[in-house]
């Protein structure tokens, strides 16, 4: 039986509102209190979004159907899982712009907002391609099974990311705005006698112009990218999403809730990556199995293959059995030292 369209009820979009605001709210307060985010934090925070995207499930499945909420689930893990890339590349941007701790939950809080107001744009665009023709889907399929095959290829490529000073996003901004060379606190801009006034302080500081008004610090230079990544990103979980559903208030949702424990994600991760050594080969399998989802359900409309659909709670316990390989390798075969 055929699930019907939900649409854009205002019940939905009022609590998605209220999700986004009061992620807003709790992190600027924490802003506030100038303190990192402790691994028992991080893993309460972590555990809240994934029980507010149950509730939320729940809500689906008991005033529209339950098919909706097994896609909602399905994208929501999805967006998790493929946020651990999302997460590995920050990472690597913050050691490369020597971002302290302090400073480091301000930028992330930042790169997370650029990360939900990308995947936002770009999956009302690819809900609406999708729509005008099922080619789009093959194409998606292809973007997917790349990023796949790009991540296999890669291998021990994380070098070449060390050094995102001459990122060329870090230079288009030099030629727009004058840069200070030095990290000053949590402050992202500085004004010409602010900067003045630490070249005086410490005569090492050099090259920075005596007429600037407003110097852009490489706090800011770390913003822009990350914001440049997330655009990125967005390129790869959008599509992803989409091969679930193609009802767009759920492909928002799932986006919103699996973006929402992105910060909680970053400091875990970043105390457990040792651990989960073969998760992102999990990943791989799963981008894989995502892109042959896509495939199979363009075909359908293009080809008229018979009998071939993958229902939601079938994708879903495949996401499901994937992820949980990739963790339970990681447990059973642990990293050797060398």
């Amino acid at each position: 039986m055929e699930v019907p369209a939900i649409g854009f009820p205002v019940a939905i979009q009022l609590i998605l509102a209220g999700a986004i605001l009061f992620y807003m709210v709790t992190d600027i307060h924490a802003h506030h209190q100038n303190r990192v985010m402790s691994l028992k934090e991080a893993g309460f925070w972590f555990v809240f979004w994934i029980v507010a995207a149950l509730c939320f499930a729940a809500y689906l499945w008991v005033a529209y159907d339950p098919a909706d909420a097994k896609l909602f689930l399905v994208g929501f893990v999805l967006e998790e899982s493929l946020s651990f890339d999302n997460v590995m590349v920050f990472m690597v941007i913050f050691g490369s712009f020597n971002i302290r701790e302090q400073l480091l939950r301000r930028v992330l809080f930042y790169g997370i907002l650029g990360a939900l107001f990308f995947r936002l744009i770009f999956a009302a665009v690819g809900t609406a391609l999708f729509a005008a023709s099922p080619w789009v889907g093959m194409a998606f399929a292809a973007v997917v099974g790349w990023t796949a095959w790009k991540m296999i290829t890669a291998g021990d490529a994380d070098e070449s990311l060390h050094d995102y000073s001459q990122h060329w996003a870090v230079r288009l901004t030099e030629r727009f705005l004058p840069v200070f060379p030095r990290l000053h606190n949590q402050d992202l801009f500085l004004t010409g006698p602010e900067a003045q006034a630490l070249c005086q302080q410490d005569p090492s500081i050099r090259g920075v112009p005596a007429n600037a008004r407003l110097l852009a610090t490489p706090a800011f230079l770390c913003v822009l990218v990350i914001l440049f990544t997330d655009v990125l990103f967005a390129f790869d979980s959008v599509p992803a999403v989409i091969a679930v559903t193609k009802e767009p208030i759920l492909v928002w949702s799932a986006m919103i809730f699996g973006v929402m424990g992105l910060r909680a994600m970053f400091f875990i991760l970043s105390g457990l990556m040792k651990y989960l050594v073969h998760l992102d080969k999990a990943i791989i399998a799963l981008l894989f199995y995502i892109a042959a989802k896509l495939a199979i359900e363009a075909g359908n409309t293009l080809f008229h293959w018979p009998n071939l659909h993958i229902s939601p709670g079938q994708s879903m316990a495949v996401v499901f059995s994937i992820l949980g390989l990739g963790v339970l390798g990681s447990w059973i075969f642990p990293k050797k030292e060398e």
